[in-house]
């Protein structure tokens, strides 16, 4: 993967497109239906102000030795079940000047806190703490997740850019977390994955003589990994029965298991 301050310079690029989605919106247009069930556009981009503001605590926290992020920790275990709904739900009720300029504020914090936290020190997160360059990942495979919800609700289709690998990176390194969030079974042996990237060269996980098997293009992996679009509809592979489940149920995001999309839903 890249380093630490390339993958910050990605995340601050896909932030700062899709703020150039949202911000000539007229703030009724905010309150439009995405397709993540009860958000709204609102929704989305709170949910995004808020989560770069808590990341950026935790950092900020790694550096200094601080409290903040453990105390958050302690208020969400009360209501783990609605947290991060609860704090989309109250920003999305902002004013759209104001949410803005919330979560410009919180990408510059978050920006500024990894690229100062020392050493190999890792970031106390609400799953296993991280290492910095596992949290920018983490940031832009969901900055890029809601970016593409965001777009779905109005009808724009975004330009593919190689900043995907790190999404795809991630969905790789998830794999048996969408096993074990579902009592699964961990398939033992690796799997190979190898997707054309946007630029059209080819990325490549896993041994080369795997026998399960995903090939395909990276933008439909990234949308399978994040679950925004059905496996039906995307130009994704597999070879190996273990391969076609993984398809079936992987998951790139923390949490419970998501609903997904249905099949023909964005064709």
């Amino acid at each position: 993967m890249a380093d630490l301050h390339t993958l910050l310079d990605d995340l601050a690029a896909e932030s700062a497109e899709l703020e150039a989605l949202v911000e000539p919106l007229p703030p009724a247009e905010w309150a439009r239906p995405t397709p993540a069930t009860g958000w709204t556009i609102a929704h989305q981009i709170g949910h995004l102000a808020w989560t770069d503001e808590v990341a950026g605590l935790s950092a900020s926290d790694a550096r200094t030795g601080g409290t903040t992020f453990t105390e958050l920790l302690t208020e969400a275990a009360d209501r783990v079940a609605t947290f991060v709904d609860d704090a989309a739900a109250e920003a999305a009720d902002t004013p759209v000047p104001d949410l803005l300029q919330r979560w410009r504020n919180g990408r510059a914090t978050l920006d500024a806190a990894l690229r100062a936290v020392p050493g190999d020190a890792k970031v106390a997160w609400f799953g296993p703490p991280m290492r910095p360059g596992s949290m920018a990942t983490a940031r832009l495979m969901e900055t890029w997740a809601h970016g593409q919800d965001i777009a779905d609700a109005l009808g724009a289709r975004r330009a593919p850019t190689d900043r995907l690998r790190a999404v795809a990176h991630i969905g790789v390194r998830t794999r048996d977390f969408a096993y074990a969030v579902r009592d699964l079974p961990v398939p033992a042996a690796e799997f190979r994955v190898e997707l054309v990237a946007p630029s059209g060269t080819l990325w490549s996980w896993g041994p080369p003589d795997a026998q399960q098997r995903v090939t395909g293009p990276a933008l439909d992996f990234c949308l399978l990994v994040t679950q925004r679009r059905h496996p039906d509809d995307l130009a994704l592979e597999a070879t190996g029965s273990d391969a076609a489940r993984w398809l079936s149920i992987a998951q790139a995001f923390a949490g419970p298991p998501g609903d997904g999309r249905k099949p023909g839903m964005h064709v």
